[in-house]
């Protein structure tokens, strides 16, 4: 490890399994599953009637009530996740570094949930029942800016929204800008709060979710031979990311090094990836040189695995 090199000093997330990072690694290695009828909304007539929601989580304990009400769930996962990873790092931030601490929270949806019942609101009581809240709600970039205010971080700040991929450029143009020296500290991941009517009816119109309603904790299987569709879910993650200078300064615990990145696009289909998985092959070649790695020095993949008939077949083709 170098001095420049760009390290992970603390973790948090909440998501199905778990309200916390702990509670969601036990989960996880017990081979617990999160997926379970969904609760947020009547699904009667859904195609699909099954998510992977979070479970007894209360936003008002992380921001208070009056901001929790005036904020969308995945605004309330993005704050306790990098409230947990801060707490995980030993980091404070004050006005002695809080202008070199920078913020990039993705999010592909933002406030689905505002959204959807923005509308219903507007269709049923009249425009002018509408919150003044509802579009600082719903907006993109909210959770970033959420995490901003809450932890006082006043550096680099925005949200990457590049659907599945967005948490995934969150922590790789965090990375880059600590690279360029713009921010000695990134509170970097991303957050969805998806479960909204539209959502699932208009995932259900794609074919992309699973309809396994009869055994939801078995609907999402990965380049399994009877994979149906992926499963919806939700949750947020954070990183601290940091150089390795920075955190050696402050006796940080490194938990892992982030050698490379590299982000490409397929120029193909809006939903489905380019024959022979070229552009995920491209990503993935540029990022093991910008690592300078070879792929004998890969140990483990993490595949994008949505369940989904063409995306694995693509996927396997790619790896």
């Amino acid at each position: 490890m170098t001095p420049a090199d760009i390290v992970v000093t603390g973790v948090g997330a909440v998501s199905p399994l778990g309200n916390d990072l702990p509670a969601t690694w036990a989960a996880l290695i017990a081979g617990r599953s999160g997926a379970a009828p969904i609760t947020r909304f009547d699904p009667t007539g859904y195609e699909t009637t099954f998510a992977a929601e979070v479970k007894g989580f209360d936003a008002a304990e992380r921001l208070g009530r009056k901001d929790a009400r005036r904020t969308d769930r995945y605004t309330h996962y993005a704050v306790a996740a990098a409230q947990e990873a801060l707490a995980a790092a030993g980091l404070t931030i004050d006005e002695t570094n809080a202008g070199r601490v920078g913020v990039l929270i993705g999010s592909g949806m933002g406030g689905a949930e505002t959204l959807d019942a923005g509308m219903e609101t507007v269709l049923t009581a009249g425009p002018k029942r509408l919150s003044p809240f509802f579009m600082p709600m719903f907006l993109g970039n909210m959770a970033s800016g959420t995490v901003a205010i809450v932890t006082g971080a006043k550096g680099p700040n925005y949200s990457p929204v590049s659907a599945c991929a967005s948490s995934g450029h969150a922590i790789g143009e965090a990375m880059e800008i600590l690279r360029r020296g713009d921010a000695d500290v990134m509170i970097a991941g991303g957050s969805e709060a998806p479960m909204a009517r539209m959502v699932v009816a208009g995932f259900n119109a794609m074919g992309a979710l699973s309809t396994r309603n009869d055994d939801p904790q078995a609907a999402s299987r990965p380049f399994d031979a009877e994979r149906d569709g992926f499963v919806l879910g939700e949750g947020g993650a954070v990183l601290i990311m940091e150089t390795a200078e920075h955190a050696a300064r402050r006796g940080a615990q490194v938990l892992a090094i982030v050698s490379g990145y590299a982000t490409t696009d397929d120029a193909n289909h809006m939903v489905q990836p380019a024959p022979g998985g070229v552009g995920a092959a491209r990503a993935m070649t540029l990022a093991l040189e910008d690592a300078g790695l070879q792929p004998a020095d890969i140990g483990y993949l993490n595949a994008h695995g949505t369940s989904t008939q063409l995306n694995e077949k693509f996927e396997t083709e790619a790896i």
